[in-house]
């Protein structure tokens, strides 16, 4: 991942709308809501709302899928994954943070050390 594209993801988020947003489909799992769910669990109108996750949506945060009638977001997980190793490799001290991939080679892991682990 680029800074550029980094810095675009970080600003979609830096909003309560769509952070909440955000946070509900990462619950809900790669299945995803309905945009009508999420407005009415947001307790957010329908036009607001599509406003928030388009923005979601064009930072690569979030995608969308049609089912019939409605419109199903979830969120993008790979990118999620990716925003989070780059601010890890990026913004962390070598000796304060390790990534790494688990012996199955399934999971990601991301070991955050105490000062007293890493630098003392």
């Amino acid at each position: 991942m680029d800074t550029n594209t980094a810095i675009k993801a970080l600003a979609a988020l830096a909003q309560e709308t769509r952070l909440k947003a955000f946070k509900m489909l990462v619950e809900a799992g790669p299945k995803g809501l309905p945009a009508g769910l999420m407005s009415e669990r947001l307790e957010v109108p329908h036009n607001t709302l599509s406003f928030h996750l388009s923005h979601l949506s064009n930072a690569g945060v979030i995608q969308s899928r049609k089912e019939g009638r409605s419109v199903i977001y979830s969120a993008n997980f790979q990118f999620t994954r990716d925003l989070i190793r780059f601010m890890v490799e990026n913004c962390c001290q070598a000796d304060s943070v390790s990534c790494r991939v688990d012996a199955q080679g399934a999971k990601e892991i991301i070991e955050f050390f105490t000062e007293k682990e890493c630098c003392g």
